[in-house]
């Protein structure tokens, strides 16, 4: 295989669909936490890794 093959086109779109999906979970935090405060953000995310165990 060739070291200079381009990525194929179905790559680049799952490399951007998790880019897109990584920065809104980050809009999605940084949201909740300017409209909780931080304490109750916390608790939040306290509560929802608890819930996982």
């Amino acid at each position: 295989m060739p070291a200079s093959e381009r990525p194929s086109r179905l790559a680049s779109v799952i490399v951007a669909s998790a880019a897109a999906f990584v920065a809104l979970l980050v809009v999605g935090a940084i949201g909740l936490w300017a409209h909780y405060g931080t304490a109750v953000f916390f608790e939040m995310v306290k509560t929802g890794i608890a819930a996982c165990m």
